[in-house]
């Protein structure tokens, strides 16, 4: 029998290994492994049901984060709890990068308000990668309900039944914040969303609504329902001509922000990889139109400060609701 020499072994034996290796996918010689990320679809879930304001953002947001990244990036609806039970399933997967959520500024800042401290949705327990976008809300009227400003509400000698888009909601938070400081009384109508409260102020079964200022403005520009004021902190550029609540000297500034967020302890590289897929997505002119196209205002900010910002309003809300002895749940 033919014996082998001990160089021919171990080359034997190296060459196996490296076929393994090349096999298995392993990048030799290598240890970074952004190059690995993603091998597979990434996941966007959102909290509410398709067609709906998040629902879209996170469409547009995909489509050209799925081009940037070589993936397709699919959307899935989960709604339920202001988005709640999508963002909890989301951040109990595991952190690699292949599960995202579309989260909304309300569920943590607003909706903790409203449910037990069990409920509620803590930040710390996401990564945030990117704010995308401010949604504002405008508080309407029915033109039958005789108002224009927010002092013709103040000083009406009858109360209105005003509508909001839900229990929990920067509709809610807005609404009742203004009115408590500035007086105006009346019976609070909660529905499941705000395309119902502002089918309940056109039909003049609700006086007075406060509603996202993308479901509102058609409605607003056919001049079936008035616009009274924004809860932006600055007037927003599509009602120009319609005064904030802040410029009126109430300490309202309530607006929805969005952000993609994934679950806690990324990878660095892995996070590095997605947040320059969004920002690749968000300069795509896709998106840039179906932002003016929805009304919406771009806020693409990174993630720390999307953390920082939502903290600090949760906080202020919190004092607000407090000192105001506010209560969103209905309790």
């Amino acid at each position: 029998m033919k014996r082998l020499s001990t160089r021919t072994v171990i080359g034997t034996a190296a060459a196996s290994m490296l076929l393994a290796l090349t096999a298995c996918g392993g990048n030799v010689g290598s240890g970074d492994s952004s190059k690995e990320f993603p091998s597979g679809p990434v996941t966007l879930t959102v909290g509410q049901a398709a067609g709906g304001s998040s629902d879209l953002v996170a469409r547009s947001v995909a489509d050209g984060l799925g081009k940037d990244l070589g993936v397709a990036v699919p959307v899935v609806n989960k709604p339920g709890a202001n988005g709640a039970l999508a963002t909890q399933e989301v951040s109990g997967k595991n952190a690699d990068g292949y599960n995202l959520v579309m989260l909304n500024a309300s569920l943590i800042t607003i909706t903790p308000l409203a449910v037990s401290e069990n409920e509620a949705v803590d930040i710390a327990d996401l990564d945030v990668l990117m704010g995308l976008s401010q949604d504002d809300y405008v508080l309407v009227a029915s033109p039958a309900a005789g108002v224009k400003t927010l002092d013709d509400i103040i000083n009406s000698p009858v109360d209105f039944t005003y509508g909001t888009a839900g229990v929990g909601t920067g509709s809610q938070l807005a609404q009742s914040v203004l009115f408590k400081q500035a007086g105006i009384t009346g019976t609070e109508v909660p529905f499941d969303s705000g395309n119902p409260a502002l089918t309940a102020v056109l039909g003049n079964q609700v006086q007075l609504a406060t509603i996202q200022l993308g479901e509102a403005k058609p409605q607003i520009d056919a001049g079936k329902v008035v616009p009274v004021v924004v809860f932006s902190s600055e007037r927003n550029t599509y009602l120009p001509d319609v005064p904030t609540a802040v410029e009126e000297g109430y300490d309202v500034p309530v607006a929805q922000y969005r952000a993609v967020a994934a679950p806690k302890g990324l990878p660095e590289d892995v996070k590095a990889r997605l947040v320059e897929g969004i920002e690749a997505a968000v300069e795509e002119q896709q998106y840039v139109d179906f932002n003016e196209k929805s009304l919406l205002t771009p806020k693409v900010i990174s993630g720390e400060e999307v953390v920082t910002e939502w903290t600090a309003l949760g906080e202020k809300y919190r004092s607000l609701t407090e000192e105001l002895d506010i209560s969103l749940s209905g309790n």
